[in-house]
């Protein structure tokens, strides 16, 4: 026996929580709206009977205004759901109940189209077949919240006013979702997914006004006087400056010593292979490729790039958890506006630093197709994760080579300002030419302050972000260490192919203040950004494999013997930030725009601002610096 159930309510009710404690599965969770942007099915057992789950997107009205909200109208038209859990936040359960009463009234007016119509002359939408009424159940989540907020709901007053189960919740804490698999396990054994009873219609307002107590008058006073800083025209933009900066310089302070531990013990490995191979006498090109190839590239990629994520990720997810990133929104919707583009667009940007091709997936909660399309193109200018490294290597090894691990951090956070600034410039660009329009309204909720769940938020970076995003890194390492080790040990003349590439590349990687090295590993790196570094290395060593790099100052001499300086670096650093972006991110552009002409916007868009200011950066350099 097979049932069908939909979690439904506003974005940021805890639906997604509730969907992983029933589900097992992991669906990502966050303290801000429009999380969950498309439907998210999983499957649970009660009793011995199977109930299929859907996690609907959270929306605030089924008259539809977005993508969000026409995929949830659409599902509750059309899916034939046998029960609908209703979820809604104890702190403000009339606008739950107002989309409750929505859902009653739309389903009520499906039944009468059936009853009046035959089938053949319904309109398109309706599923073949009499629909049976679902059972509807409301779940009142967050209640540990409303009671530190001195609210007080009269759950049983609520159910026999509204006619359906009414469970208290607390998600977060596992609390009450024993009582709503209870209450579901009594409605299957009373009627089964049979029963016609619905919602009675009621007003919303006058409703929670009988069954909702404030014994505190203004419970939010301290949230407000937070918003009043936080958001404020100078202190808000000041704070977040303040804390990217601090979330960099705890990323690169932390990141060196592991990383360093991680590097040596991953090498060490190296010669345990080398025998083993010799053991089995396997041929010198075979265990080149494995060992000297793929395994090298992929143990500098592990040890580059694991410390830093396994930084910055949490501290990123406890801004996120805490409610803060919205209000980064907050605080730049009127500079995205001035450029005719979407506020939500910081939300994406912020996806972006982590991973730019969840970043946008992300824009799908931009309501308008025009500014959603721009969100999507300029995504990539903001650096994702696998940029870092070689930011921060340039950073560290010429930029502040003497210099402390605070100015360090100081100018990673200038770089990262500087690539939000192009981005803007680039939406501003693109609303006024290609992608021409005025800037949309929408409803930018700000969620309730929230202590953030430290488990929570380790397993959550550490798993769903800091493994996925290493993951896909090795991935792209492996069968790039194997080209590479090709194009090295594969000669032409006496030259391997790889310096034959980089010296055709040379004069374009000269006009950039770059050199052939450079620009080669970039075009080879497009699988992933984090082996950009590894490629350089390689060739420059015209060894035929990654020699490894005790400390950063084999790794400065090694650059500097090349014709490295401080321009170069900078040169490294801008260009690191604005190129094209990499294939996983091209592939979602694809998925997202449907568009071949969209997606090569996207590559070249970033790939010329890099360019520009390259070039403007060595006609530059001599005046300034002599």
């Amino acid at each position: 026996m097979n049932r069908h159930i939909a979690l439904v309510g506003n974005p940021n009710v805890g639906k997604s929580t509730i969907f992983n404690a029933l589900t097992g599965l992991r669906q990502k969770t966050a303290n801000w709206a429009g999380v969950t942007v498309s439907s998210a099915s999983g499957a649970f057992f009660l009793k011995g009977i199977r109930f299929t789950a859907d996690d609907l997107p959270g929306i605030y009205s089924l008259n539809v205004r977005s993508a969000e909200e026409a995929v949830t109208r659409e599902a509750l038209l059309t899916e034939p759901y046998d029960y609908l859990l209703f979820i809604c936040d104890a702190t403000c359960i009339e606008r739950g109940l107002a989309l409750l009463a929505q859902a009653a009234e739309l389903l009520g007016r499906r039944e009468a189209a059936f009853s009046s119509v035959s089938e053949a002359a319904l309109s398109p939408g309706f599923p073949a077949g009499s629909p049976r009424a679902p059972q509807f159940l409301l779940c009142v989540n967050l209640c540990d919240e409303a009671e530190r907020k001195g609210i007080s709901i009269d759950f049983s007053g609520l159910e026999e006013e509204l006619g359906i189960p009414v469970i208290p919740a607390s998600a977060r804490k596992k609390h009450g979702l024993d009582l709503l698999l209870a209450r579901l396990s009594q409605l299957e054994d009373a009627s089964g997914a049979s029963a016609e009873k619905a919602p009675k219609f009621f007003i919303p307002g006058e409703l929670a006004a009988r069954r909702v107590r404030y014994s505190t008058q203004n419970y939010r006073k301290r949230e407000e006087r937070l918003d009043r800083f936080l958001t404020g025209r100078i202190t808000g933009g000041l704070t977040m400056l303040l804390l990217l900066t601090a979330v960099f310089w705890l990323t690169m302070t932390g990141a060196n010593y592991p990383s360093a531990l991680l590097y040596d013990w991953l090498f060490s490995f190296e010669e345990i292979l080398s025998r083993a191979a010799e053991t089995l006498h396997a041929p010198w090109w075979l265990s080149g490729v494995l060992i000297d190839g793929v395994y090298r590239v992929t143990a500098w990629i592990v040890s580059v790039m694991l410390p830093p994520m396994a930084i910055f990720f949490p501290l990123f997810t406890l801004l996120e958890d805490s409610g803060y990133l919205p209000r980064v929104a907050f605080n730049m919707d009127s500079a995205f506006k001035k450029c005719r583009a979407c506020g939500k667009q910081c939300l994406t940007m912020a996806m972006g630093l982590g991973c730019n091709a969840a970043g946008v997936t992300g824009c799908r909660i931009i309501d308008s197709p025009r500014e959603r399309l721009i969100a999507i193109l300029t995504n990539s200018l903001v650096p994702c994760n696998g940029r870092f490294p070689l930011l921060t290597a340039m950073i560290s090894l010429f930029m502040a080579r003497r210099a402390g691990s605070l100015f360090s951090a100081l100018l990673l956070t200038g770089f990262i300002l500087l690539s939000f600034g192009m981005s803007f410039f680039a939406s501003w660009l693109l609303s006024h030419t290609v992608l021409k329009g005025v800037p949309s309204f929408f409803t930018l909720e700000l969620p309730p302050y929230r202590r953030p769940q430290a488990g929570k938020v380790l397993v959550r970076s550490l798993l769903d972000r800091t493994i996925f995003v290493l993951g896909r890194a090795v991935t792209a390492a492996a069968p790039a260490g194997l080209l590479i080790w090709l194009l090295a040990n594969i000669t032409i003349g006496g030259t391997s192919l790889l310096s034959l590439l980089a010296g055709f590349l040379d004069p374009a990687g000269r006009l950039l203040g770059l050199d052939g090295v450079i620009l080669m590993a970039f075009l080879l790196g497009f699988p992933a950004n984090e082996i950009v570094l590894p490629i350089i290395l390689m060739a420059y060593l015209e060894t035929g494999t990654l020699v490894s790099m005790e400390d950063s100052a084999s790794l400065y001499s090694l650059l500097t013997a090349h014709g490295w300086t401080v321009k170069t670096a900078v040169c490294m650093a801008v260009f690191s930030l604005f190129h094209w972006p990499c294939a996983t991110t091209c592939l979602t552009i694809k998925k997202e725009t449907g568009s071949l002409k969209w997606t090569a916007v996207s590559i070249l868009l970033p790939a010329a601002a890099g360019c520009i200011l390259c070039m403007m950066i060595c006609v530059g350099w001599p005046l300034f610096f002599h």
